[in-house]
This record gives structure tokens, sequence and C-alpha cells, in this order.
């Protein structure tokens, strides 16, 4: 099947589901793509079992798309650059301690608490899984989903203060996450093939490559986009700079191997800047608004559409099931402790706004990253587990935290309309 035929087949399924979920389901557009795509899935598996020639193409055809190729190399860096343009960068960098605390310490925990607890889980089970592959699994599913949340958190109105707070959080998790993730591949790799070889310099210049180096480049393309921005007044000429903006931030990142989405966010918070300084800076600020919001959403849609299909390629088990089942509270009660302890150590002075807890808690999302990073562990029983525990944790996340979440941030705009200011 040709490029174009692919293309052709998955956008028309995506828009088939988009369909349904507006007429009948009536559910967010992520979450009700994503359920009609489960729901495919599971129809195409029953085919499946039943050797319908239709059903077993077709998930041959579902085998032979590199999710992780078109999440990291395709829509990845759009969907992080547009969320760092709908931040207030001025705000964010009130917030820029409690955000780097958070990106960065909050996902550590995050890492380690669910790494450990997944080892100790797999032990019970008489599972021989080494402790590096359980950080890594701990590394794949930190990353929280800043897209959905964003979304319920303006609708619901709540302050600004908690909603760039949740915003930044999200966004510079995702980066440290697949840094992390990066490394853990590298330890995993090293200690596989001739034991440990990496030293912790080893490891520290390489997540210092990666992170610092995705923000330093990111800045400064963001900054010849900033110029080039400044010194044009035609809308077109605008998305067209923005565009290969993200482009060159994605394929420069690869080359120099460091961290794309870490440069996309930097390069939408400076191209955001200008827009929050000056709003006449851009000549149709609403057009261009709208231009990456339309954006923003039709590559998510299209993304958790591909996510739910991808579900056939996975081998399901019993096992695997009640393993997937077990790691949903893990990864929760993991998500509140590594939250709630930056909230300890920065303390009261900081001024914490009711609700904000529990929307970093409840609203930490896991998404297609996840799924992506899964598809990037080397071949092998650990493989085929961990995409099956992530599926499990993704799944619940997206239809269960997705379809409350909005709920609780609603109920944080209501409660603090009148008592705190913007």
């Amino acid at each position: 099947m040709s490029v174009l035929d692919l293309t052709t087949l998955l956008v028309c399924v995506t828009a088939a589901l988009a369909f349904v979920n507006a007429r009948v389901l009536k559910l967010p557009a992520s979450i009700g793509v994503t359920v009609g795509g489960l729901l495919v899935s599971l129809l195409l598996l029953a085919l499946v079992g039943l050797q319908v020639p239709q059903a077993l193409g077709a998930v041959e055809l579902v085998r032979g798309i590199q999710f992780d190729d078109f999440v990291f190399e395709g829509v990845l860096s759009f969907l992080l650059f547009a969320g760092a343009l709908g931040v207030n960068s001025h705000a964010l960098w009130a917030l820029r301690g409690q955000v780097v605390v958070f990106a960065l310490l909050s996902t550590a925990l995050s890492i380690g608490l669910v790494g450990g607890g997944l080892f100790a889980l797999l032990t019970l089970f008489n599972l021989s899984v080494p402790l590096v592959y359980c950080l890594l699994f701990g590394a794949l599913i930190s990353p929280t989903d800043p897209v959905a949340v964003l979304g319920m958190l303006k609708q619901a109105k709540v302050p600004r203060r908690i909603e760039t707070l949740v915003a930044g959080e999200s966004l510079f998790n995702d980066g440290v996450g697949v840094v992390a993730f990066a490394v853990l591949a590298g330890i995993a790799a090293a200690s596989g093939a001739h034991g440990p070889a990496l030293s912790l310099g080893g490891v520290a210049a390489f997540f210092a490559q990666e992170a610092l180096g995705g923000l330093v480049l990111g800045s400064g393309l963001g900054l010849l986009g900033y110029l080039a921005l400044r010194a044009v007044d035609d809308f077109v000429v605008e998305v067209l700079v923005t565009l290969g903006l993200v482009l060159a931030c994605t394929a420069v990142a690869l080359h120099l191997h460091v961290s794309a989405p870490l440069a996309a966010v930097a390069a939408g918070l400076l191209v955001g800047s200008l827009t929050d300084r000056r709003p006449a800076a851009l000549s149709s600020r609403e057009k261009f608004d709208s231009f990456w919001h339309l954006t923003d959403e039709l590559l998510n849609i299209f993304l958790f559409a591909l996510l739910a299909l991808e579900v056939v390629v996975v081998k399901f088990s019993g096992q695997a099931l009640l393993l997937g089942v077990l790691s949903i509270p893990l990864v929760l009660v993991s998500r509140a402790v590594s939250v709630q302890v930056p909230f300890m150590l920065l303390g009261q002075r900081q001024g914490w706004l009711p609700f904000t807890r529990r929307l970093m808690i409840w609203g930490g999302l896991r998404g297609a990253i996840s799924v992506a990073l899964a598809f990037t562990v080397p071949p092998g029983p650990q493989r085929e587990l961990f995409l099956v525990l992530t599926y499990a944790v993704v799944v619940f996340s997206i239809i269960v935290q997705g379809l409350t979440v909005g709920q609780l941030a609603a109920r944080a705009g209501a409660a603090l309309d009148t008592k705190v200011p913007d």
C-alpha cells in the first residue's frame, strides 16, 4: 500500500470516528475518538479470531505503521509548540522556580516510584525483569499529556496561576520524561551488552546534552522566529515562519541528538512572548491563534485515533492484563506522591491556591507519548509486557480521568471565581 493510500485510509477512519462521536457519543473529541477507535480495534481482533481475510489484512496494515516515528518525528513538536504558544510566557516566568521543581523532581520521583513498585509487583508474579527496565517503564509512563487538560482548564476559567503552573509542568514534564527515557534506555542497552559501562558523569553529560541542548536550540531558533515575525505584517508569512520553525526544531534536534520536545517548547514560549507583550505584533492575531488551535485539535484527534487502532498489534494475555490493571493504582499513587513532595518542599510561602494539587494529580493524563515510548523498548518479553501495561494505564487515564477532570476543573473555577483574581 502506498503512502497516499495509507494516509487516506487513516484520515478517513479518523474522520468517521470523529463524526460518530459528534453525532452519537458526544464526548470530548479526543476521548470520543479514542473510545471509537478502541471499539473498532476490538471488532478487528474478534474478526481476526474468526480468520476473516479482510480483518487479517487490516491488522497487518496497522502493524506496518511506525507509531513512534509518527509521534516523535511528526506531531509531537507541533502539539508542544501549539501548547506553549497558548501559555502566558511572562506568567510562566514568574512561576519558573515552581515549574522547574515539578518538572524535574516530580518526574524523577514518579520514575523511581513506578519503577520500584513495578519491580516488586513483577517479583510477586515470579517474573524476572531487571530493575533498569522497570525504571524504563517508569520513565515512559511518567510524561503527562497536557493537550486535553489545558483545554478543560481554559473552559472552566480557573485562575491563571493554576492554569500556568499545570501547563508549564506538563509541557516541560514531557521533555524531561523523554530525555530520562533515553538515558535509561542507554543504561539498559549497555548493561545487557557487556555489563554496566555508563558512569554517573556520562549519564549526567548525556542528560545535559539532551535537555539543555534542546532548550538552547529551541531558544536560538525561537529567537530567529521572534525577530522574523516582528519584521512582517502578513498572516500567511507568519504561519509559514512558525511552521518552518517547528520543523527546523525537530529536524535539527534529531541531527544534533538533543531533545526535540524541549526545543519545540522553548521556541513556542519565545514566539508566544511576542504576542503576549504586543497583541498587535501579529497582523491577524485571531486568525493566527485559530490556525494553531485548529492544527492542535486535528493532530490531537488523529493521534488519539491512531493510538486506539494500534491496540491490534499488542499481544494480550491474562497475566499481562492483570498486571496492567494493577499498574493503574501504582501509577496514580506515584503521581500523587511525586506531586505532594514538591508541594511540601516548596512550602506554603508559595501561596498555593485551593484545587491546585488535585488538578495536578488527577489532571496528569497519560497519552500517546507513553505509547510511542513503549514501542521503542528493545524487542523482547519486557517490550510486549510494557505495551500491555502502558495501554491499560493510558486507556484508564484518557477515559476515566479525562471524563472527570473537566468536572474537577469546573468546581475549581466556580469555587475560586469570586475569591481569587487572575
